[in-house]
């Protein structure tokens, strides 16, 4: 049952998902825009390619003729993907789960008009004079996105006029798309924010992950946990969402979806066809399968009969605080003597300021609560340095 299979990305959560598929005798071809990346590091093949060139994504599949083609992140031409299927190709999930997810007016109007499920208010604005109306309407505080981005990028808050112009600003500079129609969305004021693993499977029932709580900073994960508090009405109304919004996109693997909570309500609020990052905290052993093991198994059809919980878990991430510098890493001998904790350093070739260069992983089998855990995590990540 040896597949080949095009990894479309190659970062961290790319690099776990090689490492499953080797334990799993799969062939892995990894694709990204820079040499060195994380998951060629460990995968068979590599191609360096601007994914964003549907010609030369073209060329690779026509070169590789993959079994499955499997993205890891947005910045590809996803409209290829329905050619690639019409092919004859496996695109993970799906061709049509890809697109939707990689802009978010299409999966916010999908989920909101088409499947009624609770969002956020949100308007659509192309211009700083449209943004301004949708901050009117919707009320201050509200928060404004690209319509394609990832961890953040161009992401802000405004909490006065005096930040319409910055927010507009850094809209058009660091999303994905450049300058584009952005998403104006109402501010929740959340008591918890949960991503909610998902496996759909080729055949068999969708089956869903122990609820994970998380936190974030400039847009980005920053530290999670799992299993995180939520009530049982409210956890059964986040799972017949996603539920509901994973059949529509059609198609097998793991999905993060991410819910706000606030005391009674349920928001969706979005979506990636892929492992999340916020599920990185499954490395320390909370599942009797981590994510990417998951996602590997889901893909290739092999039956999953339950995700169970085996223990508590967090993670906190390392970041780098230099830019454009090979990385030098130290503290790894004194985060080594933490005791029920773990570390990945990823081994990212360059540096950045608030690049995620590595994770720190926090666990116990006897009840410790996850506030402490969250602690531990936190701590170990102060303790390992990369510059």
């Amino acid at each position: 049952m040896k597949k080949k299979i095009l990894l479309l990305g190659s970062g961290e959560l790319g690099k776990e998902f090689v490492i499953a598929a080797q334990r799993l005798g799969q062939h892995v071809i990894a694709v990204d825009s820079y040499d060195n990346a994380p998951a060629m590091q460990v995968a068979h093949e590599k191609e360096i390619i601007n994914m964003l060139d549907g010609n030369l994504l073209d060329q690779v599949v026509a070169k590789h003729k993959p079994d499955l083609i499997v993205p890891e992140i947005e910045a590809i031409r996803t409209e290829r993907f329905y050619d690639y299927e019409k092919q004859g190709y496996q695109v993970v999930p799906s061709a049509k789960a890809a697109n939707f997810t990689m802009n978010r007016k299409s999966i916010r109007d999908l989920a909101a008009k088409d499947l009624k499920v609770l969002t956020a208010k949100y308007l659509y604005a192309s211009s700083e004079e449209e943004l301004r109306k949708a901050v009117k309407e919707l009320g201050l505080p509200c928060v404004i996105k690209p319509l394609m981005s990832s961890s953040g990028k161009g992401q802000s808050v405004i909490k006065s006029d005096e930040d319409i112009a910055k927010a507009w600003e850094a809209s058009q500079t660091k999303g994905r798309a450049g300058a584009a129609e952005v998403i104006v969305e109402e501010f929740i004021r959340f008591e918890s924010e949960i991503t909610l693993l998902t496996v759909t499977q080729k055949s068999g029932k969708t089956l869903f992950c122990p609820p994970i709580g998380h936190r974030q900073e400039r847009g980005d994960y920053q530290e999670s946990w799992q299993p995180t508090e939520i009530s049982e009405p409210q956890l059964k109304e986040a799972q017949r969402m996603a539920d509901l919004v994973t059949r529509e996109l059609t198609g097998a693997g793991i999905w993060g979806v991410e819910f706000f909570l606030t005391k009674d309500q349920v928001y969706f609020s979005e979506l990636s066809p892929r492992p999340h990052d916020t599920g990185m905290v499954t490395l320390a052993g909370t599942q009797n399968f981590n994510e990417f093991e998951l996602h590997l198994r889901a893909i290739l059809g092999i039956p999953i009969s339950e995700i169970t919980l085996e223990r508590k878990g967090a993670s906190a991430v390392i970041l780098s605080n230099s830019d454009g510098k090979v990385p030098s890493v130290s503290g790894l001998d004194i985060a080594s003597g933490m005791s029920e904790s773990d570390f990945r350093i990823f081994g990212k070739p360059i540096t950045r300021p608030y690049r995620r260069m590595g994770v720190t992983l926090a666990y116990s089998n006897k009840g410790e609560e996850i506030s402490s855990l969250r602690k531990r995590a936190a701590l170990l990540a102060s303790k390992i340095k990369i510059d």
